[in-house]
């Protein structure tokens, strides 16, 4: 049922029982100048009988001062006083149970009104449905009376208009945050943030917003806007900003982060991709390698440590398809190579960085698992590099393929690659009977290519040794991408032509068990008590 449905419901229930047809109106009044009301608004507090607004005990208030201009005299007045604005109450109910008392105490005198025929306008300043008080009338009084909701500008809108700057470009997400979060939520939202608005400050949080801009390390960009619109805004960097001087109505905004001119272009600016090796002049600054685990799949998989790393870069380095996965940056270079060449790309990200650049060197999973973080690590200790180098941790594939399964490890187990590119295969044979002697579920990555069949097959009769052919194998491929595919099989049916370099294997122990699932398929988990 819509709006216009729901109202006209609402009304048909009134008439019918004789009563009266007031309307409720929830009327957003725009970031403070009066102008910056729209028309419906104008003609509503005109119009309506009774206009009634919060305010703060002792202070004039903002909504009713920003519609004074365009009331009337012969119009009632209903100010609802705030108990408590900061927090602090003897309520026995605390801070939510004063609040929660007030509004179903200022709800009965609204609908009071309405009862007796009489419109009624709720002042609002912003939007009503954007953090906006009159939202706690309407979900009490919306079911009763008929109700509309005249939208407004919002102060996040306001507060860029003054400052002059977009919020976002082209692709970019635009993250609104209350300042009431503690710090260390702040500084992660902020972290993976195209473009960010904090509000709701006030002396009590501006501290812990601004160190949360600090620690997310966008501070440098942010600014500080009280009172967007009216004669009494104040415009300033963050880092200028004296705590103590900071009202509610003020907010904190870091606008898009794009490079360039400040404002827009019709188009979005194409992906720079450059040579494979190229490096740029040397800036006489020291940059920094992170090296980044992308998760298995799409972003959903991301941590935000590792999206806002992305996010910082000047380069991204890391074989093509992996590159290929990050949404491109305004301004950010890429560099795409071959799988097959790991040191090469590892000393490329660092000659990067001693150029002065923030490099991201990116890896499928976990970058510290198969990946790039030991290839960078080994080359910047091989060639005695200044460059800091961080590891930003990812979601690996076997954790990946493991949930999808269930739990198969859910208790002791082992990681092995079966590629015998970097070693030899012997090597990889002793380690398989290690840990099938020993008892362990064994993740097994890298189990096949086109130019290596072999090793497959030959994993499973080593652990037909030691394990019951019914043991189960989970077979994962694509695990978070459009081909996903999980099965659960018993070692001694696995077959080598169904896996390929994009399947992981799970070979679970001997206390493995499957169990059926309520959609019919297999689930397989490892107890945590190893049997006596």
């Amino acid at each position: 049922m819509d709006a216009d449905a729901d109202a006209k419901a609402a009304e048909s229930a009134a008439s019918a029982a004789g009563a009266p047809t007031g309307r409720l109106y929830g009327v957003g009044l725009g970031p403070g100048d009066p102008e910056l009301m729209t028309l419906k608004a104008h003609r509503l507090i005109t119009s309506a009988p009774v206009i009634a607004y919060p305010v703060k005990k002792g202070a004039p208030g903002v909504a009713i001062t920003i519609a004074a201009p365009y009331l009337r005299p012969e119009q009632i007045r209903l100010p609802m006083e705030y108990p408590v604005t900061t927090g602090e109450t003897d309520h026995p109910g605390g801070y939510d149970g004063a609040l929660a008392e007030f509004y179903d105490s200022t709800a009965a005198e609204i609908a009071a009104h309405l009862d007796a025929g009489r419109d009624v306008a709720v002042l609002c300043e912003g939007d009503p449905f954007f953090y906006g008080s009159y939202m706690y009338w309407h979900e009490r009084l919306a079911d009763r009376y008929r109700a509309e909701v005249v939208p407004g500008v919002t102060s996040v809108s306001g507060a860029s208009a003054v400052l002059g700057r977009p919020l976002v470009q082209h692709d970019e997400v635009l993250t609104i945050l209350p300042g009431t979060l503690p710090p260390d939520v702040l500084a992660a939202r902020l972290r993976t943030a195209d473009a960010a608005a904090v509000i709701k400050l006030g002396r009590r949080h501006f501290g812990h917003v601004r160190e949360a801009f600090e620690d997310a390390d966008a501070a440098g960009r942010a600014w500080y806007v009280e009172r967007a619109t009216t004669d009494r805004q104040r415009v300033a960097p963050l880092s200028e900003v004296d705590a103590g001087s900071v009202p509610y109505f003020s907010l904190v905004i870091a606008p898009s982060p794009s490079p360039g001119t400040p404002f827009a272009t019709n188009r979005t600016p194409g992906t720079v991709v450059t040579e494979e090796y190229a490096v740029p002049a040397p800036t006489g600054v020291l940059g920094s390698v992170d090296v980044v685990g992308l998760g298995p799949a799409g972003p959903a998989w991301l941590t935000p440590e590792a999206h806002a790393a992305l996010a910082a870069a000047d380069d991204l380095v890391g074989y093509g398809p992996y590159v290929a996965r990050v949404q491109p940056r305004p301004g950010q270079r890429r560099h795409m190579t071959d799988n097959r060449v790991e040191a090469e790309r590892a000393r490329h990200a660092l000659a990067l960085a001693e150029a002065g650049a923030r490099v991201a060197v990116v890896s499928s999973g976990d970058a510290g698992v198969f990946a790039m973080a030991s290839a960078v690590l080994e080359a910047a200790d091989e060639t005695k590099s200044p460059v800091p180098v961080r590891v930003v941790p990812g979601l690996s594939a076997m954790q990946a393929v493991a949930s999808r399964a269930g739990a198969p490890l859910g208790h002791d187990f082992c990681v092995i690659s079966l590629s015998d590119r970097l070693k030899p295969w012997d090597v990889i044979a002793r380690r398989l009977t290690a840990a099938a002697s020993a008892d362990l579920a064994v993740a097994l990555y890298n189990p096949a290519s086109k130019a290596r069949r072999h090793q497959v097959a030959d994993a499973r009769d080593l652990f037909l040794a030691y394990r019951d052919p019914a043991t189960p194998v989970v077979v994962g491929r694509d695990v978070g991408g459009p081909t996903e595919a999980v099965r659960i099989v018993p070692l001694g049916e696995l077959d080598p032509e169904t896996v390929d370099m994009r399947t992981l294997l799970i070979v679970g122990a001997s206390t493995t068990r499957t169990y059926p699932r309520p959609d019919g398929s297999l689930g397989v988990y490892t107890p945590r008590r190893y049997p006596a």
